[in-house]
């Protein structure tokens, strides 16, 4: 991966973290976390990684307000191009803790 694309990955879920906190207008939006934005090399289509604060699963909304974030994002970036978001739930923090569940009961 190019330090370019590295570099856009950082700014852009700084950007979407900055904007569901504070300019989105639904509430719920509040309680996602952007954990990790992978952006293609054409930059074309981001993949966002998402992580919920509350427990409830709210890709829908997310989905719904993708044109909103996606034009919130053009404003602040300084960018030609703004990739087609796409919301994907990051369930890396689901596996952890089954993996130390898992080793909890082998040390009992």
């Amino acid at each position: 991966m190019s330090a370019k694309i590295a570099h856009l990955d950082g700014i852009i879920l700084k950007e979407l973290n900055r904007i569901l906190l504070s300019d989105t207008k639904n509430p719920k939006l509040r309680f996602v976390s952007i954990t990790e934005v992978k952006v293609t090399r054409d930059l074309s289509y981001a993949t966002i990684y998402v992580t919920f604060y509350d427990g409830h699963k709210r890709l829908k909304e997310l989905n719904e307000a993708k044109g909103y974030l996606r034009s919130k994002l053009a404003k602040s970036l300084n960018i030609r191009k703004i990739p087609e978001l796409n919301f994907v739930l990051d369930d890396s923090f689901d596996k952890a803790k089954r993996i130390e569940d898992i080793l909890e009961g082998l040390n009992k």
